[in-house]
């Protein structure tokens, strides 16, 4: 039709159709135009004859007729004029409306472009063989993934070039540096400190990322969980969503009516008060709301099944097995963790940070991958990384936090046993008869101050005192049920690293300059348990992980270059864009409409009315307080029968039930 339309009426010429000034136009389609406007002249004029005619005297008509007669001058009046200037009209319109049909139709030509075919040849395709067998499904995805890797990188440059700025402006080396505000709330950790081997020329940087389970986009689950679980937390997902979507309907009914607005409080309860309605805790009764989804002797028959089942059992005519094929063919089990993976190793590979190994524990859900094959940090580059992501659920972080809390007190055994060696040697050093320390004065002074001092008062001897303070820490307050149900251990981290670092200061004032058999060996063991418990505080503490997934990332980078910091930077910030949702607030979240939008005077209206004479409106809790008192009150009142069976509201769950 594009192509039959004239491209613009560049023409001049008053009967060429579409051409400017015309009074034809292609709009008409062959119309007899010269019958047209004869009959329409010819009807005119007999009006205007007839009005004449009754109002004009006849010895005027009479005059009116020299000159070839009325009817033929009022017949070339109106068609040199009105049916020029209307007829020019009426084509100028149609030609501009044709402009518009065709400017239109050329538009959505250009939107269907994404078939890359001529119509009419797809047309006939598809009638030949169907969507299913000609179509560019291929090719629009090639074009779409193009595209996006296009976009992929011009994103990532702009994101490089946003760091390294920022760097250049704020001169940031810290956390600030590595990862933005944003994503701040998902460490767990982060420690910079000087490298063991090259301090002053070398940084090791420790990052702990912690993305709970309902901030996953796509949610991971272990290898191990049984088709029955899986099952049931799609259902759960489903209730939820009708749950949320006739809460939002509840919300916009409210806000129609004119009340109040639910608060965060009140939507929680209302969708408490909607749970029963679609599931219930009876697990026998076949007729039960949690078996609408899902019937009794189906889930029956999944109960225990997990992801493998044994060959010698496996029959593909069982109704469990073809369950299991049918969840497995959703690959609920094991999309999660994959996507994780994949979007990890293909950020580092676009992002121009190899790696030479990667271990995938696909069943046990843990991933490491490091720059070099070889762990000895003595033979490896200055600038390198390592990462290991894995997934926990609450069950592996009890075992996780039992396991830490043994390590915590075998240290705390060790370093005062070290201690006390260190004390007796110190003790079995000191000269006879001879004052080295505190202690010593105390110990001369103790009768003196016993006869004169606290004889008179009648207080106890300092030695006859319980002494409650260690004189390295000051007194800890006892734990709550929370905090021990919590252990940060910073307290006692502090105190041992305090007490190996007092004992370093004692073995050397009791030996000096001198280096004999004996303090070769408590240096050796005090060097080796402060390296020890540093690696352990280096370690994230289990009690500050929720379930969901860990990225640990430990990287070590020359002070002046930064060159892996700054990369694994945009890394872990692309990461953390794919597969998270990152941090929702839900009050902002389902805060949709403000009451203060609504108005009763926006209407404009010059009406008096008497405002104090309404009613205050009542929130949402004080009618549902108001309407159980009139339930208490009609039923403390009420006599005879009465019919108490409750009407059954209808719900998404009757729609589903219908279908």
């Amino acid at each position: 039709m594009a192509g039959d339309l004239p491209r613009s009426p560049n023409v001049f010429h008053p009967s060429k159709p579409s051409a400017v000034g015309s009074r034809n136009s292609l709009a008409q389609e062959g119309r007899n135009q010269n019958e047209e406007y004869r009959r329409l002249i010819e009807d005119e004029t007999e009006r205007v004859l007839k009005e004449i005619a009754i109002k004009l005297p006849k010895e005027v008509l009479e005059k009116l007729e020299v000159m070839g007669g009325l009817k033929q001058k009022l017949y070339n009046y109106f068609n040199q004029n009105f049916q020029n200037m209307f007829n020019r009209y009426i084509v100028t319109a149609e030609d501009e409306m044709a402009k518009k049909i065709r400017n239109f139709v050329d538009k959505e030509e250009m939107k269907t472009l994404a078939r890359y075919t001529p119509k009419e040849i797809a047309e006939m395709l598809d009638q030949i063989g169907g969507a299913d067998k000609f179509n560019t499904g291929e090719i629009e995805k090639s074009i779409v993934n193009m595209y996006g890797h296009l976009q992929g990188h011009i994103q990532r440059g702009l994101n490089d070039l946003e760091n390294e700025t920022n760097a250049l402006l704020r001169q940031k080396t810290d956390v600030g540096a590595f990862i933005r505000g944003e994503n701040a709330y998902s460490i767990v950790k982060c420690a910079f400190k000087d490298n063991v081997y090259k301090p002053k020329t070398v940084t090791d940087v420790k990052l702990s990322v912690n993305i709970l389970d309902s901030e996953l986009i796509s949610p991971i689950f272990h290898y191990q969980v049984t088709v029955e679980y899986l099952i049931k937390d799609q259902i759960s997902k489903t209730i939820l969503d009708l749950i949320d979507r006739e809460v939002e309907r509840f919300k916009a009914q409210l806000v129609d009516e004119g009340k109040e607005e639910l608060s965060d409080g009140e939507i929680m309860f209302e969708k408490m008060k909607r749970v029963p309605q679609y599931t219930d805790d009876d697990k026998e009764d076949e007729k039960s709301k949690r078996y609408t989804f899902l019937a009794k002797s189906l889930m029956d028959k999944i109960e225990g099944l997990r992801a493998e089942i044994d060959q010698k059992d496996y029959d593909p005519l069982n109704i469990r097995e073809n369950l299991k094929k049918i969840v497995d063919m959703e690959n609920i089990r094991n999309r999660g963790f994959n996507t994780a993976v994949n979007s990890l190793t293909s950020i580092l590979d676009t992002s121009k940070m190899g790696y030479q190994y990667i271990e995938n524990l696909k069943n046990a859900r843990e991933v490491i991958i490091r720059e070099y094959e070889d762990t000895d940090p003595t033979s490896l580059p200055d600038e390198r990384y390592q990462i290991r992501l894995k997934y926990y659920d609450q069950a592996q972080l009890l075992k996780e936090r039992e396991a830490y809390d043994k390590q915590m007190e075998e240290f705390k055994k060790e370093i005062e046993h070290l201690w006390d060696v260190t004390e007796m040697v110190y003790q079995s050093n000191k000269k006879f008869l001879k004052v080295n320390d505190f202690d010593d004065i105390a110990k001369r002074m103790k009768n003196k101050i016993k006869r004169k001092i606290k004889s008179v008062t009648g207080e106890p001897l300092y030695e006859d005192m319980k002494k409650t303070w260690n004189e390295i820490m000051h007194i800890k307050a006892d734990d709550t049920d929370v905090e021990k149900l919590n252990n940060t251990y910073l307290y006692e981290k502090t105190l041992l690293k305090k007490m190996l670092r007092k004992n370093k200061e004692k073995i050397q004032k009791i030996y000096g300059y001198q280096n004999p058999r004996m303090r070769v060996l408590l240096d050796e063991r005090t060097d080796f348990l402060i390296k020890e418990f540093e690696e352990f505080d280096y370690l994230i503490n289990p009690y500050h992980i929720q379930p969901g997934l860990i990225l640990d990332i430990d990287i070590t980078s020359i002070k002046r270059k930064k060159f892996t910091l700054n990369g694994m930077a945009n890394v872990l910030n692309e990461f953390l864009h794919g597969v998270s949702k990152g941090f929702q607030d839900a009050a902002f979240a389902s805060f949709t409409r403000r009451r203060s939008t609504i108005r009763e005077d926006i209407n404009q209206s010059f009406a008096v009315t008497d405002e104090t004479t309404g009613e205050p409106t009542m929130s949402y809790a004080e009618s549902l307080m108001k309407e159980s008192e009139g339930k208490t009150s009609r039923s403390s009142k009420a006599k005879g029968k009465a019919d108490v069976t409750p009407k059954k509201k209808k719900s998404d769950l009757d729609d589903l039930k219908e279908l």
